[in-house]
């Protein structure tokens, strides 16, 4: 499972959903927008509109599936209750949390982390340090997971300094040809954003 805010999906969210698929040779990829992000203190841009946008940003992706259970179900979405609900519906199968460096730095601080851990293994991408707008593009430097005690198994994919806070904060600034939504998102949810004047507001 690959579960998120997607508050945009963005270009990092794609790449490290296929390097998932292709890495772990997965059967199927679950794409899980969160419902009620207990963790977020931000209120999150309505559902509707996320799924929408993860439908456009992973939709043609083989072997995804766009879940909507978390968005449907009542209260905080925890992913404890969603990987057991998983594991119920692939009887035997292994089971892959996908998550980028930066949560697995604050894992433990998760409602029932040691469950997740029971239920799946880690699945971790790194990131770079600086992330956002105004980060180095060149010469990145990944995040030091080397005190991490927990375990998990690394994906390798190009290291990215995307994150939904920078796109949101690229909405409404002025375009150049070096400045383009397309470069942060999917061309496809760039011109969702725009169409239903999304992250209008700072955020």
């Amino acid at each position: 499972m690959f579960g998120g805010a997607f508050d945009p999906p963005h270009r990092a969210h794609r790449t490290l959903a296929e390097t998932a698929l292709t890495q772990l040779g997965l059967d199927v990829l679950h794409i899980l927008p969160t419902g009620q992000a207990w963790h977020k203190a931000r209120v999150l841009t309505p559902a509707e509109h996320r799924l929408a946008m993860c439908r456009l940003a992973f939709g043609d992706l083989p072997r995804t599936r766009i879940d909507r259970r978390e968005i449907l179900r009542d209260g905080p979405s925890y992913t404890a209750d969603t990987l057991r609900e998983l594991a119920d519906e692939y009887p035997g199968a292994e089971l892959f949390l996908v998550l980028g460096a930066d949560q697995l730095l604050v894992f433990k601080r998760w409602v029932r982390w040691s469950e997740v851990l029971d239920l799946a293994t880690l699945a971790v991408a790194n990131r770079a340090e600086e992330i956002g707008a105004d980060a180095p593009r060149e010469h990145a430097q990944e995040t030091d997971l080397s005190a991490v005690d927990l375990p998990f198994r690394r994906l390798d994919m190009p290291l990215e300094n995307i994150s939904a806070t920078a796109v949101r904060a690229h909405v409404g600034q002025p375009v150049d040809r070096g400045n383009s939504l397309t470069v942060l998102v999917p061309e496809a949810v760039a011109s969702y954003i725009s169409l239903h004047h999304l992250y209008q507001e700072p955020s």
